[in-house]
């Protein structure tokens, strides 16, 4: 089975299917922390800008909000 490696963070990874392997190598580069614990990512959010992004639809159809605060 082929295994690959992350040089930044250590991680893993495997899958029966090299091409998959390679998907998930790059997916994984995207989101890798680099250190374990660190709070950096790719999809990181200010904990201080907590509005939504697209004000138009910060509620559905029936006028409630459609995210938790």
């Amino acid at each position: 089975m082929p295994v690959s490696t992350c040089p930044d963070c250590g991680k893993r990874l495997f899958h029966e299917n090299e091409v998959t392997l390679k998907v998930q190598g790059t997916i994984h580069s995207k989101f890798c922390r680099k250190k374990e614990g660190e709070t950096h990512s790719y999809m990181h959010r200010d904990p201080q800008h907590m509005q939504t992004f697209d004000p138009e639809r910060e509620n559905d159809s029936t006028g409630a909000p459609i995210l938790k605060k």
